[in-house]
């Protein structure tokens, strides 16, 4: 197995203390946003014999095993991730992998760079993802009861919300949704900035349920999706708690400490609450305008001590471990490939000591076992 040491991005939206505390280090006053663990090109996890993605295109049925190359090709299929939000993240969506296949050879046809600010479809796969409290953690997920969002913005009483109030009212719901998302992002800049403004300062001084509001324009002053989060559901996870982001599902973090594990890709379409490129006609082919309860997911345990968070997509399985001094040790051989993170305690893979923060990859068929106390999240895929 191997040791590996992961990139930190410092992307603006990243909390200043969330990562350096995890790892026991001392901040260095910049953002630090997402530790990346795994083989994504973009910031490869380092090993003793090289960077991941190296030792896996140079052997891949060696590394991966035979079962996850059939299955998935030549390639990790997921991304693992520590998130540490301290401002909000953009609002956004992810296609299915038929659109994603759609809209990478589309753009490629088309002759767009693939690192292009306007592409959308960076590589042809899907992008489901799954994110997981460490602290509580704060976030938007899915379209909430448009009577709901129509309460919220109409307690703001802000005459120009007033005919996206009325849409909202309007039925069937899914056209209702549409509706109001296409007017927010096709409305003239100037006046949908000003109508944001009026409504984050009456969020502010209403408080309570509206003060996300406030506290999102503050970072995205006259970003239409201030306006547009009022139509998704709020969500408070507690440490341990999940959810499940699947295709076509709008939504955004908002500050908190959290695993995240996804299939291994970068598409992504934005809503608002960015300085990037917004897509609307295709972004408007992608969402799903389907009101629903965001689903927190609590983990299942099992009689080895392993509590799964039950997922629909194979790309990716996470678990954890939450062990207690003296417990006897857990057999990890396994057939696929599996990244091991610690973010408590001082547990072993193997004969590897991990701290918090530390990770470890195990290549397919190598036998294992998790010792010692702590609690490790473990990452695989169904194959």
């Amino acid at each position: 197995m191997d040791r590996l040491v992961n990139t930190v991005r410092p992307y603006a939206w990243g909390s200043t203390t969330a990562i350096p505390e995890l790892l026991g280090v001392a901040p260095t006053g910049e953002p630090q946003a997402e530790m990346w663990m795994g083989a994504h090109p973009g910031a490869p996890s380092r090993t003793d014999r090289g960077p991941l993605n190296e030792l896996i295109d140079a052997d891949p049925v060696r590394e991966l095993g035979p079962p996850t190359v059939e299955k998935f090709g030549p390639r990790l299929p997921f991304l693992l991730k520590v998130l540490a939000a301290g401002a909000p993240l953009s609002l956004q969506v992810h296609p299915d992998l038929a659109q994603a296949r759609a809209g990478f050879a589309a753009e490629e046809a088309a002759g767009i760079p693939v690192d292009a600010p306007h592409r959308n479809y960076r590589d042809a796969n899907h992008k489901p993802e799954l994110i997981c409290a460490l602290t509580p953690f704060h976030g938007l997920c899915g379209f909430r009861d448009p009577a709901e969002a129509a309460d919220t913005m109409a307690a703001l009483g802000v005459d120009s919300l007033k005919p996206y109030v009325d849409l909202l009212h309007a039925h069937p719901e899914e056209a209702a949704l549409r509706e109001v998302l296409t007017a927010l992002l096709t409305a003239d800049r100037a006046e949908i900035a000003h109508t944001v403004t009026e409504a984050a300062h009456a969020a502010a001084r209403l408080g309570g349920a509206h003060d996300t509001y406030a506290r999102i324009a503050h970072h995205y002053p006259n970003d239409p999706g201030v306006l547009a989060a009022m139509l998704l559901n709020e969500v408070v996870l507690q440490p341990g708690e999940a959810l499940y982001l699947g295709a076509g599902v709008p939504h955004a973090y908002l500050d908190g400490l959290g695993v995240e594990i996804m299939a291994n890709s970068d598409n992504v379409l934005r809503c608002g609450l960015t300085p990037k490129h917004v897509d609307v006609p295709e972004l408007l082919r992608v969402v799903r305008f389907e009101p629903n309860d965001p689903g927190v997911l609590r983990p299942e345990a099992s009689p080895s001590g392993e509590e799964l968070y039950d997922t629909p997509i194979d790309e990716f399985r996470l678990s954890r471990f939450v062990r207690a001094e003296g417990a006897v040790p857990t057999e990890l051989t396994a057939p696929t490939p599996q990244i091991l993170l610690a973010v408590a305690g001082r547990p072993a893979v193997g004969g590897l000591a991990l701290a918090p923060g530390e990770s470890a990859f195990v290549p397919a068929g190598e036998k294992t076992e998790l010792s010692g106390a702590g609690t490790v999240f473990r990452a695989t895929v169904v194959a």
